[in-house]
């Protein structure tokens, strides 16, 4: 698995990159086909009062290619957040998957017996 994480207008610190990497285990593990992933941490310069920071994310499984972004005023809020939808979509792409290879095997026993 290849993990990029990567900051626009921003540093990527120690901190900030481990945080990222603690709550991508999550997904992880629900999901252990991933072949790449690319986060992309961003400050919106804008004026002081409407400055947001955004984070969005790339993860390439088998076939096919999931994009989840999220903004919000304080970063650590947006990876919180990009993470639970990260998640979701994750899980209904696994769902899909396996029930995909259960219609397999179905058909498979069915036409045998």
């Amino acid at each position: 698995m290849n993990l990029t994480i990567s900051g626009h207008h921003l540093e990527v610190t120690p901190a900030l990159r481990e945080y990222v990497l603690t709550k991508l285990d999550r997904v992880t593990r629900h999901f252990d086909q991933v072949v790449d992933i690319n986060v992309l941490l961003t400050v919106e310069k804008k004026k002081e009062k409407e400055r947001r920071q955004r984070a969005e994310i790339t993860l390439r499984v088998k076939g096919r290619d999931i994009f989840v972004e999220h903004s919000h005023e304080d970063l650590y809020a947006a990876i919180d957040q990009l993470m639970d939808k990260l998640d979701r979509q994750v899980m209904r792409h696994k769902d899909r998957v396996q029930e995909h290879h259960h219609a397999t095997a179905k058909r498979v026993e069915s036409s045998a017996g």
